[in-house]
């Protein structure tokens, strides 16, 4: 899945997503029912979807992969059945269709490494002609902007970084939120950012905080070409895509963050130690904040039932500036590499297949989530009647186990299972059991296991330094390895109390950061952190 766009509607809430053949219902934004369409949804699928609720009285969603647009509407998404305007839009992609309190409407687009975004008024009254001329709104700056050039951390110094997937949010400061996706669906810098003015069609300005989403490292990477709404309790939810691209280009993910407003009006998204677990929305007083629940798991010795033989095939679709790692094998060792490209697959797909994860010490388990590996499935669409059962058990002494996760009765699909464990139990020793997958491999790209570690946080990080380049879109940034570490979560921002952006590194004390603007200054600081929780962060540091 891929190009999220989710609305409230009537105090739920609807996910369109690009080439699903339907939708999806949520009451808490946390678990979803599939929709299958019946009059007038997409016959191929929507690509890059609209959605927009209209004071709770329609629901409208555009999204057509020709461009040719027609504006569906329905007053009961639940039933699945929609009405259609003529296909009066035509050489559309990536629309976003957006009502003002005024009942005024106006469609924006764009998908281009060339085009700006654009936008035009649109009769809502009838029929959503065409109502004004067509204004180009902003396009990719990237001489200034670092973090819209394109490639793998913003490397690819030949082709230009793609502007795609707007969507505009209304604040109750009365100011327009232009959001766009920038430099490609399949990098690990993928991300959203902003401009934001006074009326739909502008004038906009940059806003000194960008990207406002952005998840380039850890597990999982890239949080881009997605949708802002007011979720539980009233606070704000940006969903966005993230790359895996190991089987094919385009292969993807969903994610969600906690979105905020600050007091000068800066939005910003909370991606920091994003792959780790948040709060719920509904969790009242949370507004989505990280649980403090650390990776037991990481570079943890794992032994298995068997492992193919062989090495994976490399990914299609893919030029040299953006091929992906691909698993060298299928070992065990794979389970626990925070490499969603990598992975594990056992001989078979049957119940006699395991897999145990030594933590090397006791700790308190409170989550696992396995990370099924889609290799050689040959399956493309929505599929019912999939479903992966399994359990997962927990044991102090390798002979004693306890239930930490019971799926043998499970008939869902569940291709990223984050699981909350019922009864905390303090483990050293965590089991996978396999029942029963959907696919003709059983392959595990990472079995995840979260919690607290009974031992000491790490020190605080070091001789921190941060050096802006010659290209002041670039800064090197530096730190002493800390002794019994896991990694370090670097975050910077715009003022010592905007630190707003954060990137997660495993295994390394250096990294060349290359997201930042030309014109201003930035303020960093870092935390190492490992299984038993965060250290303190370093003294906050300028760098102009």
């Amino acid at each position: 899945g891929a190009d999220p766009a989710v609305v409230e509607f009537r105090g739920e809430y609807y996910m369109f997503v690009t080439r699903s053949h339907g939708y999806w219902h949520s009451k808490d934004l946390l678990n979803w029912d599939f929709i299958t369409p019946g009059k007038n949804w997409y016959p191929q699928g929507s690509n890059a979807p609209a959605a927009h609720n209209y004071k709770d009285s329609v629901l409208y969603v555009m999204g057509d992969p020709s461009g040719s647009m027609s504006v569906l509407y329905t007053d009961d998404p639940k039933s699945g059945n929609w009405n259609a305007t003529p296909a009066i839009l035509h050489d559309l992609q990536d629309p976003d269709l957006f009502i003002d309190d005024d009942g005024q409407a106006y469609l924006f687009w764009g998908s281009s490494n060339v085009y700006p975004l654009r936008g035009k008024k649109l009769n809502k009254d009838d029929r959503f002609l065409i109502e004004g001329e067509t204004v180009e709104l902003f396009g990719l700056d990237m001489p200034k902007h670092g973090w819209e050039r394109f490639g793998e951390n913003h490397t690819d110094t030949v082709l230009g970084g793609y502007m795609e997937g707007a969507w505009l949010t209304k604040h109750d400061d009365g100011k327009y939120y232009m959001q766009y996706a920038a430099p490609g669906t399949e990098f690990n810098v993928y991300a959203d950012g902003v401009y934001v003015a006074d009326s739909p069609l502008g004038p906009y300005k940059y806003q000194s905080h960008n990207p406002v989403s952005y998840k380039p490292g850890g597990f999982m990477n890239g949080a881009g070409h997605g949708s802002t709404l007011v979720g539980p309790g009233g606070n704000y939810w940006h969903f966005a895509s993230m790359s895996l691209s190991a089987t094919v280009n385009w292969e993807r993910r969903l994610c969600m963050y906690p979105t905020f407003f600050d007091k000068e009006g800066i939005m910003y998204c909370d991606n920091n130690f994003g792959d780790y677990p948040h709060y719920a929305p509904a969790e009242p007083g949370k507004k989505g904040e990280f649980t403090g629940w650390m990776l037991l798991s990481y570079k943890k010795p794992v032994k298995a039932s068997s492992y193919a033989e062989g090495s994976a095939p490399a990914a299609q679709g893919f030029t040299e500036s953006n091929r992906p790692k691909t698993s060298a094998n299928f070992l065990p060792a794979n389970l626990t590499d925070e490499e969603c490209k990598t992975f594990w697959m056992a001989r078979t797909n049957g119940d006699t297949e395991w897999v145990e994860i030594d933590l090397e010490a006791p700790a308190m388990v409170y989550a696992v989530q396995v990370n099924y590996h889609d290799h050689q499935s040959n399956m493309y669409g929505r599929i019912p009647g999939l479903r992966h059962r399994y359990a997962v058990e927990g044991s102090l002494d390798g002979q004693d186990w306890v239930t930490l996760v019971d799926r043998r009765n499970n008939y869902k699909d569940v291709p990223n299972d984050y699981v909350q464990v019922d009864n905390p139990a303090r483990v050293r020793y965590v089991r996978y059991k396999n029942i029963e997958v959907p696919t003709p491999h059983l392959a595990i790209s990472d079995l995840r296991v979260f919690g607290i570690g009974e031992g000491k946080k790490p020190a605080t990080v070091k001789n921190f330094k941060v050096v802006r380049q010659a290209d002041r879109r670039d800064a090197m940034i530096t730190w002493d390895a800390v002794k019994n570490s896991q990694g370090y979560n670097i975050r910077w921002g715009i003022a010592p109390d905007k630190l707003y952006n954060s990137w997660l590194l495993y295994g390394k004390n250096e990294l060349l950061l290359k997201s930042l603007s030309t014109d201003q200054p930035y303020y960093f600081t870092i935390e190492a952190f490992n299984e038993n929780g965060v250290s303190e962060a370093t003294k906050i540091q300028e760098a102009q």
